[in-house]
């Protein structure tokens, strides 16, 4: 596994932590198929309080439908899953905390959770020591990989690379950069700003909060006076709501500063408020407008499991699929067990409601088509741009000339 600067500093601080209170156990400690008689149990991990639970609960609800659906047409290696369901409460030390119970007490063969970049950095140890499953649902920052990690949401170059090609084509030079105080915004920050510097885009500006913050009027001031071509904005979680809010507030407009997010999706623009939002633009692999028949499928039952009035979004959606990948690799396995189903996942493709994806056995990420929308005023997300095609996974941004060096 390659590991950046920024990932050894994080596990260096993490790890005396983590060994002191019992956190991380010996390596293989907590390794299983989590079968037991005709169950199998599955973990699911996220923030159902807190910050992040604006984004998170959605996307435990999806992998429970996944669940759901698998049980009902037979279970996996005809045994049910069985769901443990944890509250990371939006910090990031609970979630190494959860990760550990659930595989050395509950005794998990996988866990489906995370969302922030910190949230995984902090149980990307407990996993690699225990030998154990994590299926992480969200777009990141690239720059990883770790063979007890399925990363199902994009990297960079299926999600912040199209959109910084797509800001360009509109001919945008100027951009001022914002986001939430951690890795995630940072890293992928860094490599804007790499981005930007081969293609002669100027950044005028580059400010982070920290998550939760809800005071944007400064920030706001400083955008307004800088003037930029468009915002390229990685806060998180319900910074969001202010952000926008605050932003609309001052009369900057999409039309005149149109601000393209990579963490505000069709849930978060309820929270915001779609009268806040409407033609700012998003970049992701799914919306619910998305036109596959997986799609209409998946949207169909998530409203009748959950409320008509409820919406789906990139993470869940891949937060959905990374459940049905894991049930197709137990099925090519022949079990459960942590290492056979590791062997198996390359190659693995699933017709899901993004289109087609397929998980590749050398870095554990996914395919996935790259799209890029505009927010509607009725909170939904028009389509205006997308890759002709599945774009295959580059964490460590090889195939891009500007990037060398940023690993």
């Amino acid at each position: 596994m390659r590991l950046g600067n920024l990932h050894r500093a994080l596990l260096a601080l993490l790890l005396p932590a983590l060994l002191a209170t019992g956190c991380v156990s010996e390596p293989g400690a907590g390794s299983t198929d989590g079968a037991s008689g005709d169950e199998i149990r599955v973990g699911v991990l996220h923030s159902l309080s807190g910050t992040m639970a604006i984004s998170e609960v959605t996307v435990r609800d999806a992998e429970l439908l996944a669940v759901e659906e698998l049980n009902a047409a037979g279970g996996v290696l005809g045994k049910k899953l069985v769901p443990v369901v944890e509250d990371g409460a939006s910090d990031w030390p609970t979630f190494a905390e959860k990760a550990q119970k659930l595989i050395s007490q509950d005794r998990v063969a996988a866990v489906f959770g995370g969302w922030t970049s910190a949230s995984r950095k902090a149980m990307l140890p407990v996993f690699e020591r225990n030998k154990a499953l994590l299926w992480y649902p969200v777009q990141y920052e690239g720059l990883e990989s770790s063979p007890y990690i399925f990363y199902t949401g994009a990297t960079t170059n299926q999600q912040i690379v199209p959109a910084l090609d797509y800001l360009a084509s509109q001919g945008k030079k100027r951009m001022f950069l914002v986001g939430s105080d951690y890795v995630f915004p940072r890293t992928a920050n860094k490599i804007i700003k790499a981005y930007a510097a081969a293609k002669g885009i100027e950044v005028l500006g580059e400010e982070y909060t920290p998550l939760g913050h809800t005071e944007y009027s400064t920030l706001v001031n400083k955008i307004s006076d800088a003037r930029p071509d468009a915002v390229f904005n990685t806060l998180n979680g319900d910074s969001n709501v202010a952000f926008f809010k605050q932003l609309r507030g001052s009369g900057i407009t999409a039309g005149t500063t149109p601000v393209v997010s990579v963490s505000v999706a069709e849930e978060e623009v309820r929270g915001i408020g779609p009268e806040n939002i409407a033609g700012h633009l998003v970049a992701w692999n799914y919306y619910q407008t998305t036109r596959t028949p997986a799609n209409e499928s998946f949207v169909k039952a998530f409203k009748a499991k959950y409320g008509a009035d409820k919406v789906t979004s990139d993470p869940m959606e891949a937060g959905y699929n990374a459940v049905k990948l894991w049930a197709e690799a137990v099925k090519k396995a022949g079990t459960a067990e942590v290492e056979a189903v590791r062997q198996a996942s390359g190659g693995i493709a699933l017709d899901a409601p993004e289109g087609r994806t397929t998980i590749h056995g050398d870095n554990q990420h996914v395919a996935k088509t790259a799209r890029i929308g505009v927010v509607q005023p009725d909170g939904q997300i028009r389509e205006v741009w997308a890759s002709d095609g599945p774009i295959e996974p580059d964490p460590y941004l090889k195939g891009y000339d500007w990037a060398s060096g940023l690993s």
